[in-house]
């Protein structure tokens, strides 16, 4: 994911990667509903960070964006934008 380049906390970088790979295999986490079919997947490390997704399917799991918690509401909203964008193709 393009957004853990610019994360500089490797601990951070390592639960996020766990959490994403842990997805593969069905174990969520600590996630919940946004809106618009965008769920939030909740790492509870530095200033909270967000991974953003959509299930596209029985199977497929769309990761749309990263973020943390200061920047939630934009994030949802650029989110849901990804998400219509690839619905489109």
């Amino acid at each position: 994911m393009e957004f853990l380049k610019g994360i500089r906390d490797p601990i951070a970088k390592s639960k996020i990667a766990s959490r994403v790979n842990r997805m593969a295999s069905g174990n969520f986490g600590d996630h919940k509903p946004c809106r618009e079919s965008v769920w939030e997947l909740r790492i509870d490390q530095g200033p909270g960070y967000r991974v953003y997704y959509s299930l596209v399917g029985n199977e497929i799991v769309l990761l749309l964006l990263g973020g943390d918690k200061r920047t939630q509401d934009a994030d949802i909203e650029q989110a849901i934008e990804c998400l219509k964008d690839y619905l489109k193709r």
